[in-house]
């Protein structure tokens, strides 16, 4: 039950902008799950999320990701193969130079959006399969603001 809270926590926070604590309560409880102040304060502990600003200027709960390095690289890997894409429903597929559909799918993996389930590679050509057709278009969202640095 713990874990499948924790995984419900990373989505919701990846999927909203979460300020506090009671906001988070809030989206679990609309999810299902039964909790007290005191279990989300552990979750956010052992979860080790931290709190970084929008856009906006609000505050919101995120993930902590000490490789930025890495993301870095994972997303000059997109910037440098990438293509095109194009959606169908659930399924976003994107077009690499030859040779670099593995290494894309393997960055757009590891860069962790809560959109993906998961991707499928081949010679120039990935397959995501993403939770929504709504996900769907937030996540090309995401991609093409990475793609214009």
């Amino acid at each position: 039950m713990k874990l499948e809270r924790h995984s419900k926590i990373v989505e919701l926070i990846g999927r909203y902008e979460i300020e506090t604590q009671e906001e988070l309560s809030e989206y679990l409880h609309r999810e299902g799950y039964n909790v007290t102040q005191a279990t989300v304060s552990r979750d956010i502990r052992e979860l080790k999320l931290s709190k970084i600003q929008t856009d906006s200027g609000r505050q919101k709960y995120a993930v902590f990701h000490p490789q930025t390095a890495f993301n870095d690289k994972y997303i000059r890997i997109l910037q440098d193969s990438f293509l095109s894409m194009d959606m169908a429903q659930n399924i976003l597929v994107l077009k690499t130079v030859s040779g670099m559909a593995m290494a894309l799918a393997a960055a757009l993996d590891a860069l962790h959006f809560p959109e993906v389930v998961g991707c499928i590679a081949g010679d120039d050509t990935v397959m995501c399969a993403v939770r929504t057709v709504d996900d769907t278009i937030i996540l090309m969202d995401k991609l093409k603001k990475l793609l214009e640095g």
